[in-house]
């Protein structure tokens, strides 16, 4: 019996109960996760428990209202009301869906809508999420840009899609007025895009492409199951459409990775011999089959890529650490923290938990990420304010060990 047949058999599924239901299971009968997750797919019917995900998000589109289910439509029966709702949920799906593969392709991306009145006025604003995506990527600093006309930068822009590339010019400036929100502009966007569009902006060679995913399929787009794999590492490829540009931008971002992945399509072939015992070895005895000197650095392992090997999926890998701003934080220490919130143990005082920005833990405490102020903060379930991790200082310490990782 397939997955899609054995679907006919499940007309609901619950995702978080079943997602609930293999955690007892993992802890019941001391199993990895994904060998719990697979029993929980096989009870419901399911070959494995990615069929389970595919059934759900079909289930998802399904499951959307249908504007012209409530009665039968005739010829010219269809009200303005029928269409718009239509419409919008349709483009709401195209931009999920285009959203989803931007980020499977490992495209950095950040996005704007314009409004009726900044299309008119030909301002748009800055939004944190911009402005963060233009200051990693080295694009533009409005941190540090003064006010007004005379401290306005222009650079090169581009408007991309599956019939061409038409070149533009994006101004970034802070006004004189209302403090000097950051502002920017893209000459002839309202011939690209309408109000309430999602316009994701992509960098590269210093330069703003932009996609109108509200009016643009991307999936028909990058269709090949092994897009990134197939695409060489070739500099010459010249921009022509939105196609042109994914197979360039991939090539550029990932001519490194191609590079290790194929080392590691060789290690692989035949079993490798452990240089050293202990937690380590399975580690080192990778780096040293790829010539990696043995060190104590915090920085990335092969040319910027962090290499991250184990036994297993048992035991969750520390990406990094960092404690909080204490400036920013009500507690200032780690000891203030555990004083607060810690708990007796034995002859100890504890404070061992895990923290999500979905539910407190049973310490009451979780995080919560303020867009506006772009901070990670650490709360308590009584509204009180814990701890502060800028967003920036998260990023540079990612990007420190994680440029890339393997």
């Amino acid at each position: 019996m397939t997955s899609e047949q054995s679907h006919s058999k499940n007309p609901f599924i619950n995702i978080e109960r079943l997602k609930q239901k293999a955690k007892k299971l993992k802890k019941s009968q001391n199993i990895t996760q994904s060998e719990a997750l697979l029993l929980v797919a096989q009870q419901v019917n399911f070959g494995n428990w990615k069929a389970v995900l595919k059934a759900f998000d079909k289930q998802q589109v399904l499951s959307r209202p249908d504007p012209f289910a409530s009665k039968k439509v005739e010829d010219g029966e269809l009200n303005q009301l029928d269409v718009g709702s239509y419409h919008t949920d349709s483009k709401e799906l195209l931009v999920s869906k285009n959203k989803s593969l931007l980020t499977k392709l490992g495209i950095e991306f950040s996005i704007f809508e314009p409004t009726t009145t900044g299309l008119k006025k030909s301002i748009l604003d800055a939004t944190q999420p911009v402005r963060t995506h233009f200051e990693l990527t080295n694009f533009h600093d409005y941190e540090n840009q003064g006010q007004g006309q005379k401290s306005k930068v222009k650079k090169s822009a581009f408007f991309i899609s599956d019939k061409g590339c038409n070149a533009s010019k994006v101004s970034l400036y802070r006004p004189e007025t209302k403090k000097g929100d950051p502002r920017m502009w893209f000459t002839k966007l309202g011939d690209f895009a309408d109000s309430g569009d999602q316009i994701a902006i992509v960098v590269s060679e210093d330069s703003a492409y932009l996609i109108n995913l509200s009016t643009n399929a991307l999936e028909l787009e990058a269709s090949k199951p092994n897009l990134i794999q197939e695409i060489s590492p070739s500099y010459g490829i010249k921009t022509t459409d939105l196609q042109s540009f994914i197979n360039k931008y991939l090539a550029a971002s990932n001519s490194i990775s191609y590079e290790l992945l194929a080392k590691l399509k060789v290690l692989a072939k035949k079993p490798l011999r452990a240089i050293m015992e202990g937690n380590t070895a399975i580690g080192m005895s990778i780096e040293a089959a790829l010539d990696i000197e043995a060190n104590s650095s915090k920085l990335p392992d092969y040319k910027g890529i962090e290499l991250k090997s184990g036994r297993g999926n048992k035991t969750r890998t520390t990406l990094f650490a960092q404690v909080a701003d204490w400036g920013l934080s009500t507690c200032k220490s780690s000891a203030a923290i555990l004083d607060q919130y810690g708990y007796a143990r034995e002859n100890d005082f504890r404070l061992y938990c895990t923290l999500s920005t979905n539910r407190a833990n049973s310490q009451g405490l979780k995080f919560e990420f303020n867009r506006e102020k772009d901070e990670l903060n650490e709360i308590h379930s009584s509204g009180d304010h814990v701890a502060t991790w800028p967003g920036n200082l998260l990023r540079q310490r990612l990007k420190e060990k994680h440029a890339e990782t393997f």
